[in-house]
């Protein structure tokens, strides 16, 4: 069996199974399986294809077929150009939460930091610090530690198998890890005492379903993402308040605090925000048009 054979194959079992671009999943999952770019794999197409990479590529359409999201089929997903391990452990890092780190590096450029590469021969040399609570899979925290060169980024998570794999991801990132601190905990509370009252910029994506839209998830989310990562309680807004109510005593004194939230949450999250204390509350929007990030600051912003 030739390449081009296998993957008309592998896509011919995809659309059986009603997935709507099975092209392009297959090109993805044939890439993991045989190196293959998609340029390699026209130009090789004729060519035969390997016994392993046949056998692998059918494990993961397998895989994939039971319902599995194509992320943790994969193994990886790329997040702002950074690539990362993910599985059933973290969430599957979205476009919407890319908005989220461009957003909480421009505050850091606002707030007068520097924005570009990192430095090879600063190693872990910092000027400030940043923090993403609930970090997951680090996606949050690796965007900041690759764009603000001069930051010491905190990366917190309640759960230690999440941790697990933000650990994997840092340590596969090259030399921003070097500034990249992990920590366990809920919020805050994993922080080190000594960071209150200085970081410049908060950064988190929490879990902001409330529990009974749990069951109007997609089965790809509901039966496969942790819940803990995407159900906040009753109300979908728990994580919000605890996260507002401590974050002025750890922030500097004109530090901001970046959220993601649901379209529908932007009113009651920014009334929160109000409540305790930030001055300057907006809520910006994702590509697709969507309320979607919250940017509460301590001061009124400039302009």
């Amino acid at each position: 069996m030739t390449w081009a054979e296998l993957r008309d194959a592998a896509v011919d079992r995809l659309r059986a199974g009603g997935f709507e671009q099975p092209g392009v999943e297959v090109r993805w999952m044939l890439e993991e399986v045989s190196g293959l770019d998609a340029a390699e794999q026209v130009t090789e197409a004729s060519a035969p294809a390997t016994v392993r990479a046949a056998n692998a590529l059918s494990e993961l359409l397998d895989r994939r077929l039971a319902g599995e999201p194509l992320q943790y089929v994969l193994g990886s997903w790329s997040f702002c150009g950074i690539d990362l391990l993910v599985d059933r452990r973290v969430l599957i890092p979205r476009p919407e939460t890319e908005v989220v780190a461009q957003i909480a590096i421009a505050e850091a450029a606002r707030l007068g930091e520097r924005v570009g590469s990192t430095d090879a021969w600063a190693g872990a040399i910092t000027e400030y610090a940043v923090a993403d609570l609930g970090t997951g899979s680090g996606a949050l925290a690796l965007a900041l530690a690759f764009a603000l060169p001069e930051a010491e980024v905190w990366a917190t998570d309640v759960d230690p198998d999440a941790l697990a794999i933000a650990r994997a991801n840092v340590a596969g990132s090259g030399t921003p890890s070097a500034r990249v601190r992990l920590a366990e905990g809920s919020w805050f509370a994993a922080l080190p005492d000594g960071l209150r009252g200085r970081l410049r910029v908060v950064v988190a994506n929490p879990p902001y379903l409330a529990a009974d839209e749990l069951s109007t998830l997609p089965p790809e989310v509901a039966d496969w993402e942790p819940v803990g990562a995407l159900v906040s309680g009753r109300t979908g807004l728990e994580a919000f308040e605890a996260i507002l109510a401590a974050a002025s005593e750890w922030l500097d004194p004109t530090g901001t605090i970046v959220l993601e939230l649901a379209p529908h949450q932007a009113e009651p999250v920014a009334e929160i925000a109000r409540a305790n204390g930030f001055c300057s509350v907006e809520v910006h929007q994702d590509l697709a048009g969507r309320d979607r990030v919250l940017v509460a600051r301590r001061v009124e912003s400039d302009g």
